[in-house]
């Protein structure tokens, strides 16, 4: 009996699993998507559950580049004018964090509500 069929396929087992986790991990992570749009931010509050590690994404489709933006936990994620980009917050505990545009800082807030 040949050892090598086991191993090959040990080893294409262990590489489909390598590519796939990290793809399971962003499906079963929670998404919130946000909008930037003349210069506001839809919605305005986002909840998300506490303790759990989410994912915000962010669409923008002002004219010009957005900056969505969090001082606690610090969080920084410049979007170019039709472009969608995301990033992944940590667990937070409950409470409110509040978030604004950089860019259009008198008309885009919003508040990430995590219970």
């Amino acid at each position: 009996m040949s050892f090598a069929r086991p191993i090959g396929i040990a080893l294409m087992l262990a590489a489909f699993a390598t590519v796939a986790a990290p793809l399971t991990a962003r499906a079963e992570m929670p998404t919130f998507q946000i909008v930037a749009e003349n210069g506001r931010f839809t919605p305005e509050t986002v909840t998300v559950p506490a303790n759990t590690r989410f994912r915000v994404e962010l669409t923008n489709r002002n004219a010009g580049p957005e900056e969505f933006e969090t001082s606690s936990p610090l969080k920084e994620l410049v979007v170019a004018p039709g472009s969608t980009r995301s990033t992944v917050f940590p667990p937070l505990q409950p409470g409110t964090y509040p978030f604004f545009g950089e860019f259009h800082r008198e008309t885009a807030k919003g508040q990430i509500v995590a219970k």
